[in-house]
């Protein structure tokens, strides 16, 4: 059976890619910090690996008789851009040395952030894109792979929830511009891509984007009519004026450095948002022969904002 060594699997995306390789075939090894006892997981049996990747030794372990090496792990959070890049970048750099040193055979799968294509807009877009260079780099050898995902949603999902809870509320603010178009993908589709792209022979030294196949994105009237028809309420829709949004990102910015305290909008996170352009245009999916997206936006959304209300989240 292969081996499937992996970063970042107790993560929201990270859980789903166990599942899936598990279903595909392979036996799954993590590096954990926590009991990654999970729902998502019920079906998996991993081997453990104790550490994380500031520790070599575990990540020798990790790696060591793996056919493929999944790095999912990395920040999206952090108090300022040294943070980010202590562990976006240098962590990035220590799976590749790794897998070069202990696992040279393995094929090395980095799943970065679509955020990687637009380096300068943040300093976790720029630690994203800069892990993806140090992996690359200190790994070496030439069976490699980059993912590049977009906005990912779904069950058990603390990030997107906000839109839902927003959308069933009296008021949903709309953060990007009338022009802004954001690529979209729901996190099982998202995973089975990247167990696909995993499997030995597959891609080499490309970069790809991942999308549910509407690759120009949508619109943000489309996504909240989307999330409207989930919840079965449309809320009253309120634009958020660009100066308004980035002061609110300029006080989370002296929050973290004042308080030392990783927060999530800040001022480079608010260029993130306001960007007007997310779709995968100008980017690359798997070839279709390996994967197809299966959920469209309105199915996905349905299927999230189910799961929310069954779980009591909205």
């Amino acid at each position: 059976m292969k081996v499937a060594a992996i970063t970042g699997g107790t993560g929201f995306l990270g859980r789903f890619v166990v599942a899936a390789l598990h279903r595909a075939g392979f036996s799954v090894r993590m590096l954990v910090r926590q009991d990654p006892v999970h729902p998502v997981l019920a079906d998996v049996r991993p081997e453990l690996v104790p550490g994380d990747l500031r520790d070599a030794a575990a990540l020798a372990r990790l790696v060591t008789g793996a056919d493929v090496v999944i790095h999912a792990a990395g920040l999206i959070k952090a108090r300022d851009r040294a943070g980010f890049f202590a562990v976006n970048e240098g962590g990035s750099a220590a799976v590749g040395r790794a897998v070069a040193t202990h696992a040279p055979g393995a094929r090395l799968l980095v799943i970065s952030s679509q955020a990687a294509t637009q380096p300068h807009l943040s300093h976790y877009a720029a630690s994203k894109r800069a892990g993806e260079a140090a992996s690359i780099g200190a790994y070496g050898g030439g069976d490699w792979c980059i993912v590049r995902p977009p906005a990912i949603y779904g069950p058990w999902d603390r990030e997107t929830l906000s839109l839902f809870q927003a959308a069933a509320g009296p008021v949903v603010p709309v953060l990007g511009g009338p022009d802004a178009r954001l690529a979209m993908v729901q996190v099982e589709d998202a995973a089975d891509a990247i167990a696909a792209l995993a499997a030995p022979g597959g891609p080499r030294g490309q970069v790809f984007g991942l999308c549910d196949g509407n690759v120009g994105g949508y619109d943000w009237p489309t996504l909240l009519d989307c999330a409207a028809a989930a919840v079965g309420r449309r809320a009253l829709r309120v634009r958020v004026p660009v100066p308004v949004l980035r002061a609110v990102g300029m006080a989370g910015s002296l929050t973290a450095a004042l308080t030392g305290r990783a927060v999530m909008l800040t001022l480079p996170k608010t260029r993130e948002i306001t960007h007007p352009d997310w779709s995968l245009a100008s980017q690359s999916m798997p070839p279709e022969s390996l994967w197809k997206p299966r959920v469209g936006l309105r199915a996905g959304f349905a299927g999230a904002a189910k799961w929310y209300r069954d779980h009591r989240w909205i």
